[in-house]
């Protein structure tokens, strides 16, 4: 890394605290698909934070500032008292019948007395208490209430699929579709009543699985409640994101820092992050100053009615509170909407701050913090929704700036699961084997890594923006460290590196290798070890026999469980290209063929694969299905032409000469050919025997970095031209069938151009979607060019693909 001047790091950030960034999710903490902690407003304190999911994972933060309380980080979550309990607080039995009943079935005077009874919840999983397998479920709860109170009630709901709940004859919630947990339906005043009500629910299966639970429940009116403050600014860099409130007449700033530098692997896969805080005087007078952060124990489950332990302690000069499941079900569970539920959360304290820690519910700790009066039990057992709270005292402050911070951390004790066996964690293969000792490392550290980072982030800025422009730089530091923290890092049992991505709410699929392909980019140019860790698992389960075929697998199964591909369908084309081609990039940026060399023969078996089948693929998925199954894929058809290429290349620095020659030859005619099939005149087409389609050719991006020259510039500069009578105004479509985009193709389409201007107008686009749409999740690759709303898709490591246009730029390719 180049050495960044004192004097540019200050004017860095003297420009960065005044310009306001504005993206859809802002990164808080974020470590693996487990510890990954977001705020979903512009707003640090307008919301609850959130697990990437979407699902709540509380940090909240007040200052106290001359007695007064400022609330600045997350919100408070709401507390309930159960009125009509659901089946994760208390088993209920319910009248049901699976027949379609009477007319007014669902009115309190119904009689029920013919219907079955028995216990919640209904459904077909593991979790259901009794079995329904039918299309259709009524159900109905009889319950009296002794006095209707003011607090808002709710409906609390669980289902899969379709429902009309009725209360007391009333339809208070209708929804087609299905949710993966409880949901809070607000219930209008004055349906509950005085003595005997009735909740009658419909729930019809349209396809998948079946589920209901519910129950009613009113809000605590105990709960405490503290004022948001004003928030004046928030910068988000590659590792930190910062924030500034105006609190009275204190400014308060609140960073907060996961240190993954990427060529510093222990590091990056060190689950420590750090919350700072700066806090001083805007008056030239004196102010006493405290700050309050809670934790919540969700942090450390899958769902919140899971029961937890918490303990505090000291140690290491550090003051610890630590929090876990009772059950601890480690690598149990395995899917796509999961949070971890095994292992434990850790905040730590620098002693020397005199934080005073205690364990209690979120309301009772911010009684205690509004009273000054704290618990002093050192541990909670066997309990629900726990918080763990650290008062850091201030004391006076001045005009001049006082530091403080502290340490979130997560302790998975096992990572993964590869091929059966357990992986530890990379912390815990070497030195230390207790993670109290990674957190006093981690303090130790602070000092030089916060420059460290605030200089990484600098250079990576400045980078980008001289490879593509300002709004260039922008997409590249708000996809940083979500790229990242959609992997986990372990060593393999034979001493592979292996970098395992998680496929966000796409399918949860473990390592799969086209998510991989447009993730690529990001550790090509900040470490090509990662990349191997991304491959290394693949070329494992081929080279092992444990698969059998002659192209790559899709995936190694679904995570956090790696023993080997659970995706229904495979993509012989798309995965046997990918692996070639990101080998071949590997051996660019490290100036050698080892690594090919390494893995020779298996590439040899796709490399004949694609030598017969790649050229006009048969019907058969790629990454861009979206819109149903293609044969004759032009753009696939690339990516095998490309590979083709990639594996002579390296056939040729491995000394391979005659193979070397037999299949550039081969790439060179079937470049030829393509040129031919898939000519529309000023374009080329989606597919072969489909004329006036189109589509993103984004492989022969590779064509370019690799210097292949199996493709004249001209095809680049015809696709360009025609692209950009193709925009939306939030981006270019994937191809003609549809106008929604995949903004990692886009920024590899448009690094194809061969001028700034061309380039920066395929990113315009792209950064008004990340800085105006109303899809207020972590950066979604899969979004509406029309409307700049999200299709689907959130929190993918494939934004790593932005990093493309800065690669080039490394590898001095314009």
């Amino acid at each position: 890394m180049r050495k960044f001047s004192l004097v540019a790091l200050c004017l860095f950030f003297n420009l960065i605290t005044k310009a306001q960034d504005k993206a859809p999710a802002y990164p808080l903490i974020t470590h693996d698909a487990y510890f990954s902690i977001w705020s979903f407003n512009d707003g640090l304190n307008q919301s609850v934070t959130k697990h990437w999911t979407g699902k709540e994972q509380s940090l909240l933060g007040i200052i106290k500032v001359d007695g007064k309380f400022y609330r600045f980080l997350g919100e408070e979550s709401k507390t309930f008292k159960e009125i009509l309990p659901a089946a994760d607080v208390l088993k209920y039995q319910a009248s049901y019948s699976f027949d379609t009943p009477a007319a007014g079935w669902e009115n309190n005077s119904y009689n029920n007395n013919s219907w079955k009874k028995a216990e919640a919840p209904f459904g077909d999983d593991n979790s259901a208490k009794t079995k329904w397998n039918s299309d259709d479920l009524y159900f109905r709860r009889t319950f009296d209430v002794d006095n209707v109170s003011a607090s808002k009630k709710y409906l609390k709901l669980n289902h899969d699929d379709n429902v009309i709940v009725y209360l007391n004859g009333k339809i208070i919630y209708k929804k087609n579709g299905w949710v993966s947990d409880y949901i809070y339906v607000p219930i209008e005043d004055g349906i509950l009543k005085t003595g005997k009500n009735v909740l009658a629910i419909h729930c019809k299966n349209t396809a998948g699985g079946r589920h209901l639970d519910a129950g009613i429940v009113e809000e605590d009116a105990d709960n405490v409640k503290i004022a948001p403050v004003t928030q004046t600014n928030v910068s988000i860099q590659a590792t930190t994101t910062k924030y500034t409130f105006s609190c009275g007449h204190v400014e308060l700033q609140v960073a907060f820092t996961s240190p993954l530098l990427l060529n510093d692997i222990k590091l990056t896969a060190r689950p420590i992050s750090y919350i700072n805080y700066t806090v001083k005087s805007t008056d030239a007078k004196p102010h006493s100053v405290d700050i309050f952060f809670g934790a919540s124990s969700n942090l450390a489950v899958n769902t919140p009615n899971q029961s937890v332990s918490a303990w505090k302690r000291s140690k290491n000069n550090l003051s610890i509170l630590k929090t876990g499941t009772v059950e601890q079900p480690v690598l149990k569970k395995r899917g796509d909407d999961l949070r971890i539920d095994w292992g434990y959360l850790y905040v730590a304290v620098p002693a020397r701050f005199n934080a005073t820690q205690f364990i209690s519910t979120q309301n009772e700790s911010l009684k205690s913090f509004v009273d000054s009066k704290y618990p002093i039990q050192t541990e909670v057992l066997n309990s629900k929704s726990l918080n763990l709270s650290s008062i850091i005292p201030f004391g006076s402050v001045s005009s001049s700036p006082v530091d403080k911070y502290m340490m979130l951390g997560y302790d998975d004790l096992k990572s993964v699961e590869y091929f059966g066996e357990k992986l530890q964690p990379v912390w815990r293969q070497t030195g230390s084997q207790q993670f109290e000792d990674q957190l006093a490392e981690a303090n130790a550290q602070y000092p030089s890594l916060k420059t460290k980072c605030a200089i990484f982030d600098a250079k990576l800025y400045t980078d980008a923006e001289k490879a593509g422009g300002k709004e260039y730089a922008d997409m590249c530091k708000f996809a940083y460290r979500q790229a990242i923290a959609a992997h986990k890092i372990v060593y393999a049992p034979n001493g592979d590196i292996l970098f395992l991505s998680k496929e966000n709410f796409s399918n949860g699929s473990i390592n799969t290798v086209d998510v991989t392909y447009p993730s690529a980019p990001q550790f090509l140019v900040y470490n090509p070890e990662l990349l191997k860790g991304m491959l290394n698992g693949i070329f494992y389960y081929s080279e092992s026999g444990k698969w059998k075929k002659p192209f790559a697998a899709h995936d190694l199964g679904t995570y956090p469980l790696a023993n080997g591909q659970t995706y229904g369908e495979d993509m012989p084309v798309e995965e046997a290209g990918n692996m070639i081609i990101l080998t071949a990039a590997i051996t660019k940026a490290e100036g050698n063929a080892k690594y090919a060399e390494k893995h020779w023969e298996v590439m040899s078996v796709w490399a004949n694969y694609l030598l017969r089948e790649g050229f006009d693929p048969a019907n058969q998925l790629c990454t861009d299905d979206f819109a149903g199954h293609l044969a004759r894929n032009a753009n696939l058809s690339v990516k095998a032409i490309v590979a083709l290429g990639a594996y002579a290349q390296m056939a040729q620095l491995l000394g391979k000469a005659d193979i070397a020659t037999k299949y550039r030859t081969a790439a060179l005619q079937m470049a030829q050919n393509w040129m031919k099939l898939a000519d529309d005149g000023d374009h080329y087409a989606l597919t072969f025997n489909d004329k006036n389609t189109w589509s993103q050719k984004y492989n022969l991006v590779w064509d370019k970095l690799l210097k292949l020259d199996l493709f004249p510039k001209e095809v680049y500069k015809k696709e360009i031209n025609f692209y950009l009578t193709k925009q939306k105004d939030f981006g270019l479509p994937l191809d003609s069938r549809r106008t929604y985009t995949k903004s990692d193709w886009i920024m590899w389409t448009a690094t194809l151009a061969d001028n700034q201007a061309d380039f920066q107008k395929f990113v315009s686009p792209i950064y008004r979607f990340a800085t105006e749409t109303e899809s207020k999740v972590p950066l979604s690759d899969w979004h509406e060019t029309t409307n700049g709303k999200m299709t689907g898709f959130q929190a993918r490591s494939v934004v790593g693909g932005y990093f493309i246009k800065m690669l080039a730029d490394k590898w001095n390719i314009k």
